[in-house]
């Protein structure tokens, strides 16, 4: 009997994703399109044009993040709640529309983290009734495959907004505020194609809910096996800092800041290419092992740039960042579906996201202090210790707790 191709096969499990997981993934990279136009160029502009210091940005960062993860807990479990998670998202995508424009309207550190917070504000209420509503529209045997194929499409547009951006810095010097204007087109564009194109389907449970999904006994209902992941992925994200530090590390061996963006154009093409292969595999062989290595990818990442001498290593750095997250995003997302009850699954991905948001700001606020005190290379070193302590907490978890696929 002949055996079908891996292409025929793979082509074949992409046929069994709903057109609706196809829209979040065009609404993600329009929307991830307009955000890393601004974030390939934030940073140098905080520190550049308006003179702030490596705390600062990374206390704006982790502000963002941290408004981002409180939002993300009540959106995921308001949807839990109501049974329903298009409008949610829609809502949330329109709120980081709307702060598109005070981006270029700001002339000063408050009025950048006004933009940053409002922005972060509408990603809270928009990721975990997303990230659920995956999980509603799909079987459990091709969920790494939906999953990975939504990140991707995501990462596609991360790797097409520091494009814009560079391309825009080197035709304008210095052209920061056009730079922005620009982001605002795609922010609009995510929106018209979540309403639009995305059609929800019916949630079995929706209505029969009678207790809201944050109190103590529905949040222990979670289980051990999300509880117990959860601490560890405290342990493996607090010294995954903001990407910001990425840039201001390539700036600071040398780059122009036009060429600046494409460190993170570099980091997401990567990201983009293995996101739905890792995600294909998953489904086949298990999530624990792959998240292990994703980690341990970024461990060797932040060992480069602690180390590097020359921006072509901060290249290499960037890649295997990206490789990182195309390994690990989509697969920890399934993982998270993998363990907890079909009726909470925005409740628990809000409270993986406020979890990782918390420890990233953390991380940022850390990374910031140390490089400002003891020197660039000082934040990826502690990164790197912290890293290897988080992948060996990992594998203590008894395999039960963070299997994933079976």
């Amino acid at each position: 009997m002949r055996k079908s191709s891996p292409s025929k096969s793979n082509a074949s499990h992409l046929r069994q994703v709903p057109s609706t997981i196809w829209m979040l993934g065009f609404t993600s990279l329009f929307a991830d399109v307009s955000t890393e136009i601004v974030q390939s160029v934030l940073p140098v502009f905080l520190v550049s044009s308006l003179g702030v210091n490596l705390v600062t940005v990374g206390l704006i960062d982790g502000l963002g993040e941290a408004i981002a993860s409180i939002g993300k807990i009540f959106s995921g479990a308001i949807s839990d709640y109501i049974g329903h998670r298009k409008w949610l998202a829609v809502s949330g995508y329109g709120l980081s529309a709307i702060a598109r424009p005070m981006y270029p309207l700001a002339n000063s550190v408050i009025g950048v983290l006004m933009a940053k917070l409002l922005d972060k504000s509408g990603k809270g209420i928009r990721v975990a009734p997303r990230d659920a509503l995956v999980a509603d529209c799909v079987l459990p045997q091709i969920r790494g495959t939906a999953y990975g194929l939504r990140q991707g499409l995501d990462t596609i547009g991360a790797i097409i907004g520091p494009l814009i951006a560079a391309t825009v810095l080197n035709s304008i010097s210095g052209s920061f505020h056009v730079v922005f204007w620009i982001s605002c087109i795609p922010a609009a564009i995510s929106v018209l194609v979540l309403a639009l194109g995305v059609k929800e389907p019916n949630i079995s449970h929706a209505g029969q809910r009678r207790k809201f999904p944050l109190g103590f006994a529905e949040l222990k209902r979670l289980g051990i096996s999300f509880w117990s992941l959860m601490l560890v992925i405290v342990m493996l994200l607090l010294m995954r800092f903001s990407e910001s530090f990425m840039l201001l590390r390539g700036e600071n061996l040398g780059l122009s800041v036009a060429s600046v963006p494409l460190l993170l154009a570099a980091m997401n093409l990567v990201a983009a290419s293995v996101s739905l292969p890792f995600g294909r595999l998953s489904d086949r062989i298990g999530r624990r092992g792959l998240i292990a290595a994703g980690f341990g990818v970024l461990v060797v990442s932040h060992i480069v740039f602690m180390l590097a001498v020359a921006p072509q290593m901060v290249f290499v750095g960037a890649a295997l960042w990206g490789l990182h997250l195309g390994i690990t995003q989509g697969v920890l997302t399934a993982l998270i579906t993998d363990v907890v009850p079909s009726d909470l699954r925005g409740t628990a991905f809000g409270a993986f996201h406020l979890i990782s948001g918390l420890t990233i700001l953390l991380g940022s606020l850390i990374a910031g202090w140390l490089w400002d005190s003891f020197g660039a290379p000082a934040p990826f070193a502690l990164a790197a210790c912290s890293g290897v302590i988080g992948i060996a907490a990992f594998q203590f978890l008894p395999s039960s707790q963070s299997s994933g696929a079976v």
